[in-house]
């Protein structure tokens, strides 16, 4: 299995779901920071990204900081980070009062936002799905404020597009599944922004652009492909095809941090991920990461989260608990 697969198999999303927009110039539309969403997505949540598919008309993207986006039909645009931002028909429009009201809209069903001037129209599928910061980091870190990609230009892209259009209008008549399938499909729209931003954006910095870089991509596929070997700088530099040296200073340049580093990183992130989805005992998840050592494992655990692995379990259990009373 190759890193992305890998890690979006770790990764796992939940709270996905859409909202169906229509708007009609002039239109703007106020997006909040998505946290505000995360108590109507998951109440466990750290993370929501946002994204956006166009699926008529256009509009322009404004967000503080970032250069204004324009945006057309077939185009998806990710704020991963679920930065605050404005989708606009033209510059300045103020919003309508309540527009924003999260609440209100995400306990509708089905989910729609209409308004607008009369105009000239635009539809868009507002998605947001939550994850958890920890596990979601080496996806996001690196990754712009906004990435914007065209479904048009790939088959999978416009399966995609015309398979969100179908779900939207299974979500009118609610069936069995319809929930599960929307949730589905935002993750599948996340992961292909993510596989376009690999090969579509070099001479970036993050995971994602290590991922494509031909020397480190290959280091970053082995230690996902084996991450339980002992595995040594030289060991991978044969991997890549490089000496110790340029592939120590290149993997640094593009993740931030060195190859042996990152391992253990990694090793801690499969581990957190079983401690939370499993009732393993604590020697079976050290195994199940490459140690055969319970010691070495619970001081490197406590090393990336602060605490040991038994009281990070057990804390985590006591705020799902908290959630659901």
């Amino acid at each position: 299995m190759d890193a992305l697969s890998e890690i979006l198999r770790v990764v796992q999303m939940s709270g996905a779901f859409f909202v169906n927009a229509r708007f009609s110039a002039p239109w703007c539309y106020q997006s909040p920071k998505a946290s505000l969403a995360a108590p109507w997505l998951d109440p466990t949540a750290e993370q929501v990204v946002i994204f956006h598919l166009i699926t008529e008309g256009g509009c322009l993207v404004e967000m503080e900081g970032a250069p204004t986006m324009a945006v057309h039909e077939g185009d998806v645009v990710m704020f991963p980070g679920g930065s605050a931002h404005r989708m606009t028909s033209e510059p300045g429009m103020p919003p309508p009062r309540g527009a924003a009201d999260l609440k209100k809209l995400f306990a509708s069903r089905p989910r729609r936002l209409a308004y607008g001037g009369g105009g000239a129209p635009t539809r868009i599928v507002c998605g947001y799905l939550a994850c958890d910061t920890r596990l979601a980091r080496l996806l996001l870190d690196g990754l712009p404020p906004v990435v914007r990609i065209s479904l048009r230009d790939s088959d999978a892209g416009a399966w995609l597009e015309s398979s969100v259009r179908y779900a939207l209008a299974e979500a009118r008549t609610p069936r069995p599944g319809g929930a599960s399938l929307l949730s589905r499909l935002a993750e599948l729209l996340f992961i292909e922004v993510l596989r376009r931003y690999v090969h579509q954006h070099e001479g970036h910095a993050g995971w994602l652009a290590g991922l494509g870089d031909r020397v480190v991509g290959k280091a970053l596929n082995a230690l996902h492909q084996q991450p339980c070997r002992e595995w040594t700088l030289a060991d991978l530099a044969r991997v890549a095809g490089t000496s110790r040296s340029v592939l120590a200073e290149r993997f640094q340049q593009l993740v931030g941090t060195s190859p042996m580093q990152y391992l253990t990183q990694w090793r801690m992130l499969m581990a957190a991920n079983l401690l939370r989805r499993s009732n393993a005992p604590l020697s079976r998840v050290a195994e199940e990461v490459g140690y055969q050592n319970d010691t070495s494992f619970i001081r490197a655990f406590r090393r990336e989260y602060g605490q040991p692995p038994a009281a990070w379990r057990r804390n985590l259990a006591d705020a799902g608990q908290a959630v659901h009373a």
